[in-house]
This record gives structure tokens, C-alpha cells and sequence, in this order.
């Protein structure tokens, strides 16, 4: 009974200080920032060795508290700078008490992440959690991982956080048909995610290169579709995948890219895909076959086509319990589909490449809403310059468009046309870009000393640094009705020139910076950008990460951390 009143009195002061938060750098900071963070009197207090964590048991959380309390005893991080703040006088820290008003509501889309957080000043024996979900109690408990420092183990004192995310969505999107990724590192990059509050893994599963996800009923397309018997991914992977997803409040959405980016699905069925196995660009065309070397398109005409298209539609969903499948459908080459005789003869008889591609949506799409799913496509299947469907073949009470062209313009169409939009805009969230190009005999490289080298042969280069990617204002250009249809963003990893031995260093802290600006923003209390202040904070962020075994790389060097303000462009000094 004493614990609920001294509770109840935090809440009552807690919600008096919340219109005084102010945009201080405090000696101990969180990432993403909070959206409330009150320390009126910066301290900080032992933490007991037999600190414990009490909550409701719950059969994802559970798991989560007795990573966390491991985490909170035993990692003793040493920020680059020490804290300047004193120690208080209480009793070390006994406890942290979780409550969660909803332990029912599953891990979906749109799920209530909200939390409050308050450590104890006056010598109370309890820090308490008091969230909507387990899955914001979750948050909550990253959050007060952050709070805890030092040798013997102390946490910040007198702290008051109400915290909850500005987007719904926020994700990563790896490719691993390009090159493959074993399990452990995408279990990896879950645990990473999960400790930037991020909640999507967007599973890039299959393209032309390679179909390595097992599915059942279809045993032969990653029988013959993968790189070797070692780079699959069976049934058993992707459930161990997914619970791990669900005990750190990640979301894992797959997707299986088609008609186009199918060229590994000719290895079983060649009879279902046009310009398989052809060089992608031959000599004497002007247009390539593909957007690069991999070539192959499921043929809407073939009957055997969408035998073997639901068989994988019903196996993936089977296995992945989200309520979001993202179907591709972008990058529809015309030349590819125009290689084929039986697609000569339909166009030749008045169709057009936009009726095969209507054609195969009207056989898929259906299929995906009966099994209860929300289907995401790539913009490119109503907005493609060359073969698109009509958008009235695709409700937007159904489908969510993911955008990844043309900036904010895209968004603006896909908005306006009602559609729900995920933003993946290649100017500032592919983490690929500014790599170089991937093919070889490419004369581009071949030019006298003194050449401008351009983008250095990458299509969408620079490369995107962390502050292109934190300044960039996914909802730029709406009207405050239109962004309500914008509900996140994902950072994208295309796998070209990435694999496992690259994952961290290409995605941290970069997809920090995103995740930062879709939790809290990427501006103070006054409108200004707060990118100057984010550095520091970033910068020990990456620290700690690497601390915790991510293998993030660095953004400056390391004298700057030590350094405050010293290697900004304008000198200043953060307090």
C-alpha cells in the first residue's frame, strides 16, 4: 500500500513537470531521447547487488526482465566522459517495479509502446515502470538499462520520463537473398534494434540471386534456388527468429519479392519465369533486362505460375504470425517480360504489359487478403513510369505502399491517393548507397587521372551519413491530414556488397539517427533542429553499443567525444 501512494504521488508530480522539460544535455542521456526527460537535480544512487525487477509474468516479457536485470548487474558501462554528478546519500536502489495496465495486447501494428519511468531521490527503495503493454514496458526497461553506469553499479537518481514514439512503424530492412546471413547475426541485429526502440524487421527474403527461406509444400525452390544446403533458412530458423523478434518487442514482416526480382525461382521451375539465366544487359541493347545482373520474371500467363506463387504465399504466412506481407512488386523490366513468346503473342493481340502485370495481381493480392493479411507493396506497382496497375485494383483499407523513389514527392502522391505510406527514400534512408558499383568491367573506372568522379559508379550515392539521414523530415510537404497516413519509416540494406562480416558497422548507428528522429523527432521543444546536440549523445550511444558487442562504426574520433563542442563546424560548448 505504501509503494502505490508513493507511486501516486510521482504520477501527480511527474504530469506538473512535464510542460518543463527543456531541451538540456544532462550528464547521463538516453537514445532515442525521450519524449519527456525531467532530472531537476542530476545524481545518482548505488544499485543493490541484489537488485531485482517485479512485473507481471508474461510469457515475452518474462524473458525480457531477466535479460535486462543481467544486462543492469553485470554490464558496468564507463561512459567516455564521467558523469559529474554526485552520489546521493540514500539506500542503494532495491528494486524496479513494472505495471502494465494491458498484458493481452499481442505484438501488431499500432500497438500502444508508451511508458513511464521514475528513479527514486528521496531515499525510496524502488524505481518504478508503468506502461500501457508489456511491449512498452519493454521500452521502459532499455530505457532504464541507459540510466545505469559505472563500477560499482549506479543509476541516475530523480529521474521522471514519460516516453512514447511519434511513428508506429519503425524498421530495418535487410536483404539476404544477394548474400546470405546466417541466423545468430539476424538475431543480432534484432537484439540492436530492439535497443533503439526500433520494432520492424523487414525481411528482404528472396530476389533473383538466390530463394533460400524453405518452404514446405515448394521444397525445390530452395532446394535448387539457394546458394548451398548451409544457406537456407528452414521453418525451424524462422520460428526461432520470430520468438526472439516477439521477446524484444520486434516485429519480423517478410517479404517475397515478385513478379520481378525472381530469377532464383526458375532453378526449380523454369518454365514460370521469362529471361532467366539471361545476361542482363546484352550486347547491342540499349535497355537491360534487369536493374542489374539477375535476371527473371514470374510469367502471369503460365497457369503453373500462381500454382506455385499461392503454395509460397500459404507456407510464408503460415510461418510469420505478423498481420503485414509484403508482396515486391516493383522493378517491373518490360524487356524481360517482352523475351517471352507467349507474351509477345498477348501483346501482339492488343494487350499491354500493365494488363499481365493487373493480371497477376488480381490472382495474388486476393489470396494474401484471404489469409488475413495486410499486404505492403513497393510504390512502383501504381507508380511505375512503364507497367502499373490501376490504384483501384488496390484499396487502401488493404494495403500500405512503401515508397523509396523521388523523396517527398512519392509520399505526396501515395498520401494523396489515401494510401498508408512507409518511407525508405533512397536519398536518405539506404544505407548501400556511396559503395561503388557492384559489376565488373565497368569503364567508368577506366578515366584519366583528373575525371570527376561523380557518385564513384553508385547510383544512389553519397553514402548517407548519420545527419543526412536524422535531419531528413519523413512527412516534409504534407498537410497535417496527409501525414497522419505516413506510420514510419525503414533504413534499407540492400546486400550487394554486404554481408554478415559488414552487417553491424553498414546499419550502426545510422539506423540509430532514424530511429531517434521516429521516436521523439528530430527537433527541440522550440522547432530547431537538434542535430548539433545529438552528436555527443550519438556518439556515446555507438560507444556503448560496441561495449555491447555491436560492432558499430564510429562517427568521429574518439578526441571528439572527449572533446565537447570541439569538433563541431561553428564552436560551442554542450553543458
Amino acid at each position: 500500500m505504501r509503494e502505490e501512494k508513493t507511486f501516486s504521488s510521482f504520477l501527480l508530480l511527474f504530469f506538473i513537470l512535464i510542460s518543463q522539460t527543456t531541451a538540456t544535455n544532462y550528464p547521463i542521456n538516453v537514445w532515442p531521447k525521450p519524449t519527456t526527460f525531467h532530472w531537476p537535480n542530476p545524481k545518482s544512487i548505488f544499485l543493490s547487488s541484489n537488485f531485482t525487477i517485479s512485473h507481471p509474468y508474461h510469457r515475452y516479457l518474462t524473458p525480457a526482465v531477466d535479460r535486462y536485470r543481467h544486462l543492469i548487474l553485470s554490464e558496468h558501462h564507463h561512459p567516455i566522459i564521467t558523469p559529474a554528478i554526485n552520489l546521493t546519500s540514500s539506500i542503494p536502489l532495491q528494486s524496479l517495479i513494472i505495471s502494465v495496465s494491458d498484458v493481452t495486447s499481442p505484438l501488431a501494428h499500432g500497438v500502444n509502446e508508451s511508458y513511464s519511468l521514475s528513479t527514486p531521490s528521496d531515499g525510496s527503495a524502488s524505481a518504478y515502470i508503468t506502461a500501457a503493454t508489456v511491449w512498452g514496458a519493454m521500452r521502459g526497461l532499455e530505457t532504464f538499462s541507459q540510466l545505469v553506469y559505472g563500477n560499482p553499479t549506479r543509476v541516475a537518481a530523480g529521474v521522471y520520463i514519460h516516453d512514447l514514439p511519434i511513428f508506429t512503424h519503425r524498421g530495418v530492412m535487410l536483404d539476404t537473398s544477394r548474400n546470405f546471413y546466417g541466423v545468430d547475426h539476424l538475431l543480432r541485429l534484432i537484439k540492436t534494434m530492439s535497443m533503439n526502440k526500433l520494432n520492424v524487421f523487414h525481411w528482404h527474403i528472396t530476389d533473383s540471386h538466390s530463394f533460400p527461406l524453405v518452404i514446405p509444400s515448394e521444397p525445390k525452390l530452395a532446394g535448387k534456388g539457394a546458394y548451398s544446403n548451409e544457406m537456407m533458412y528452414s521453418p525451424a530458423d524462422v520460428q526461432k527468429i520470430v520468438e526472439y523478434g516477439m521477446e524484444h518487442g520486434v516485429r519480423v514482416l517478410p517479404e517475397i519479392d515478385m513478379p520481378a526480382h525472381t530469377g532464383s525461382w526458375a532453378e526449380a521451375y523454369p518454365e514460370i519465369v521469362t529471361c532467366a539465366n539471361m545476361f542482363w544487359w546484352p550486347a547491342g541493347s540499349s535497355p537491360a533486362l534487369a536493374a542489374e545482373p539477375g535476371t527473371g520474371q514470374l510469367n502471369p500467363l503460365i497457369p503453373k505460375t500462381y500454382e506455385v506463387v499461392k503454395n509460397v504465399i500459404q507456407d510464408t504466412i503460415a510461418m510469420f504470425p505478423d498481420s503485414l506481407f509484403h508482396g515486391g512488386a516493383d522493378e517491373i523490366n518490360s524487356d524481360c517480360w517482352n523475351t517471352d513468346p507467349s507474351v509477345q503473342k498477348f501483346v501482339a493481340s492488343n494487350g499491354t504489359l500493365s494488363q499481365l502485370l493487373e493480371k497477376f495481381i488480381n490472382n495474388t493480392f486476393p489470396e494474401i487478403l484471404s489469409l488475413n493479411r495486410t499486404v505492403v507493396y513497393w510504390e512502383d506497382v501504381i507508380l511505375s513510369g512503364n507497367v502499373k496497375v490501376n490504384p483501384s485494383l488496390l484499396s487502401p483499407q488493404n494495403v500500405i505502399m512503401q515508397t523509396w523513389n523521388n523523396g517527398p514527392n512519392n509520399t505526396k502522391q501515395l498520401v494523396t491517393s489515401g494510401y498508408r505510406v512507409i518511407v525508405s527514400s533512397a536519398d536518405y534512408y539506404y544505407l548501400d548507397c556511396g559503395h561503388g558499383s557492384f559489376v565488373g568491367n565497368d569503364s567508368r573506372y577506366d578515366q584519366p587521372p583528373g575525371t570527376d568522379q561523380g557518385n564513384g559508379g553508385s547510383w544512389c550515392g553519397p553514402f548517407k551519413t548519420w545527419e543526412t539521414i536524422y535531419n531528413y523530415d519523413i512527412t516534409y510537404g504534407l498537410t497535417d491530414g496527409e501525414a497522419q497516413l505516413v506510420i514510419g519509416g525503414e533504413v534499407a540494406l540492400w546486400s550487394e556488397q554486404a554481408d554478415s562480416t559488414v552487417m553491424d558497422s553498414r546499419i550502426w548507428p545510422r539506423a540509430s539517427a532514424m530511429a531517434e528522429t521516429l521516436w521523439s523527432g528530430n527537433r527541440d521543444e522550440t522547432g530547431m533542429k537538434r542535430y548539433a546536440e545529438a552528436t555527443d549523445r550519438l556518439n556515446e550511444w555507438r560507444y556503448r553499443m560496441v561495449s555491447r558487442g555491436i560492432g558499430a562504426e564510429p562517427i568521429q574520433p574518439l578526441w571528439c567525444l572527449k572533446n565537447p563542442g570541439m569538433c563541431n563546424t561553428v564552436h560551442s560548448f554542450t553543458s
